[in-house]
């Protein structure tokens, strides 16, 4: 009985405890106070999933492992497991488009999700052009300390187009504050050494990647795309 007191005072059931020697042999006070708790993680799930912002995805069952020429599924596997977010590492997914990226870090996200964490999902592009074009520096710092907030940020495709130096300026900002902090997911067509292609000219590009690839999961797909497997068959 203590216990189930303990999750009535937990659930701020103030009136209840407070009459708990009225109550505590009932026969519905655990099925009330269970029922309470399931409703108050669904809400808290909602909330938490329509904050995150991710995108449609299938489920990795659908995931076709001899589609690829390689990939380690153990890592895909670790990071489903979600360990990394525990100790506020990075993972990089690293695959040419079409090759199932967007989809583990969707998966990933969502089994974020649902064991309590909050996420948030990005297209980088997207997202770097927006806070680029920011017209306040105090509203630059705002985002940003919106962005160092989710337990797990996913910026997707980058690589995808080719970038400023403000865009790495940004990018450089965002990784910093979330740096041994939280945990950032993100996947790229280009593998590091390549990034001055996606970057020309950024000067701070080193310094993004060291804070990423510092304990970050590294996994890549070398793979033909799932988008022109499915026109050729």
């Amino acid at each position: 009985m203590s216990e189930l007191r303990e999750r009535a005072r937990a659930l701020g059931l103030h009136g209840l405890v407070g009459r708990w020697e009225d109550v505590a042999n009932a026969d519905w006070l655990e099925e009330l106070i269970a029922d309470e708790e399931q409703a108050r993680s669904a809400r808290s799930f909602e909330r938490r999933r329509a904050g995150a912002r991710l995108p449609a995805f299938k489920p990795m069952a659908d995931f076709d492992w001899t589609w690829p020429r390689d990939i380690s599924r153990a890592g895909v596997d670790a990071l489903m497991r979600l360990a990394f977010i525990e100790r506020a590492d990075n993972a990089v997914l690293v695959g040419g488009q079409g090759t199932g990226k967007t989809m583990i870090a969707a998966n990933v996200a969502h089994q974020a999700l649902l064991h309590g964490h909050t996420v948030r999902f990005e297209k980088a592009p997207e997202l770097l052009e927006t806070l680029a074009e920011t017209p306040s520096r105090s509203e630059l710092r705002r985002r940003l300390t919106m962005l160092a907030r989710p337990r797990l940020l996913v910026l997707d495709e980058i690589g995808h187009v080719t970038l400023e130096g403000r865009h790495a300026d940004i990018l450089f900002a965002i990784v910093s504050r979330r740096y041994q902090r939280r945990s950032t997911l993100i996947t790229t067509s280009l593998g590091f050494a390549q990034w001055d292609r996606i970057f020309p000219g950024a000067s701070g590009i080193a310094g993004t990647v060291d804070r990423l690839i510092h304990n970050a999961a590294l996994i890549t797909i070398d793979s033909d795309s799932w988008r022109l497997r499915r026109e050729t068959d």
